[in-house]
């Protein structure tokens, strides 16, 4: 009996070894497929699939032979745990590369493990700059980080909206306190006045004590590290209590999802910096909009165009290195450079965009309204 269950471990290490076919190139994406999140992952997810499925149209081939590309999609559910346990699963099953994960907490959190594996992690949306400064080759970063997006924030804030005194408040999160501390650093090298800090979670819904608080201290604006499922209410709330202060944020506040969650407490009260250019202006941008919205009947909310553009830099890696092996695909994602939806791709040695972009941006009568663009 010993010997026939030594025999069934064997067989099942074997076939966990080679869980794919040899003509297959699976690609791993991990991100909030449910839960608050999940219009993000989402749409990170349809705009990976919109671009493997215009690369297998044009019948790829390694070493002369055809090949096809797929997606194993995964929900971590921006739960760094979760996401651990779904980054252990595509490193058993020898993924090629990962697009994601989705949030700066859940990507850091998993960032060793890929090392170690030396497998390619892209992130379309992860934004604190710690992701790409851990010393490993393998992470990627397709859109601006907290660095660049808070210091546009700032500078719109100062040079633009006149801003003296800014409330500030956080999730607590890598990317929501990452990107305020940031702000913060930012706006009190301009003179400007942190009249009051406040935190929260990522799970609140009620932001009453914080904006009392805030409110008395008479802010010319109110700054939150955070996503649009706690930024919607929180302008609902601003509203409520008659704050006479716009809001201000990154890019987890610049969706088209917020316009559902705030109501008519957004029109010309949001101020949101997106880590690249806006949909309108990206080189690809229009053109991408129109076939995501053909195919799937929704708009872009936010982070597709990026997701996109992972999924083709793992393409043309893979047609670099004429492997699906994960370890040269690693070294070809350094070599690559190729005009995307975004803008041009590629990647210096920590593996940020050598020339990313940022949008600031407001929302009037229902639509998104890009007010500066900064290249860096």
């Amino acid at each position: 009996m010993r010997t026939r269950h030594l025999l069934l471990i064997a067989t099942l290490s074997a076939f966990a070894a080679s869980t794919y076919a040899d003509d297959t190139i699976v690609v791993g994406f991990a991100g909030a497929l449910t839960g608050g999140q999940a219009h993000y992952g989402k749409d990170s997810e349809r705009g990976i699939r919109l671009a493997i499925e215009e690369i297998n149209a044009q019948h790829p081939t390694i070493a002369g032979k055809p090949v096809t590309f797929t997606l194993n999609a995964q929900d971590d559910a921006a739960d760094p745990r979760t996401a651990t346990t779904v980054a252990q699963r595509f490193v058993d099953q020898h993924v090629s590369a990962v697009i994601g994960h989705q949030n700066s907490g859940t990507s850091i959190a998993v960032a060793r493990l890929y090392a170690s594996a030396n497998m390619a992690e892209l992130t379309p949306s992860a934004t604190n700059p710690q992701f790409t400064h851990l010393g490993y080759r393998t992470t990627f970063r397709m859109l601006a980080n907290d660095s660049f997006l808070g210091e546009v924030v700032s500078r719109y804030a100062v040079e633009h909206l006149h801003v003296h005194r800014v409330g500030v408040i956080d999730d607590r999160t890598a990317y929501g306190q990452g990107i305020a501390d940031v702000f913060v650093d930012d706006v009190g090298k301009a003179g400007v006045t942190v009249a009051a800090r406040e935190y929260t979670t990522d799970k609140a819904f009620d932001f009453g004590s914080s904006l009392t608080l805030i409110k008395g201290k008479r802010p010319d604006a109110i700054f939150f590290g955070g996503m649009d499922t706690q930024g919607g209410p929180m302008l609902k709330q601003m509203k409520k209590y008659q704050i006479d202060a716009p809001l201000m944020g990154g890019d987890g506040l610049c969706t088209e999802e917020i316009q559902t969650l705030a109501g008519d407490a957004l029109d010309g009260n949001l101020y949101c910096a997106d880590g690249g250019r806006s949909l309108a202006t990206m080189p690809g941008g229009p053109a991408f909009a129109a076939r995501f919205k053909a195919k799937y009947g929704e708009p872009v909310q936010l982070y597709a165009p990026y997701a996109y553009d992972a999924m083709m830099a793992i393409y043309h890696a893979v047609m670099l290195a004429q492997s699906s092996d994960p370890a040269k695909i690693v070294e070809a994602l350094h070599a690559v450079s190729f005009e995307g939806v975004t803008g041009k791709i590629a990647f210096d040695a920590n593996g940020d965009l050598k020339n990313p972009a940022a949008t600031i941006s407001t929302f009037k009568g229902g639509n998104k309204m890009a007010l500066a663009e900064v290249v860096k």
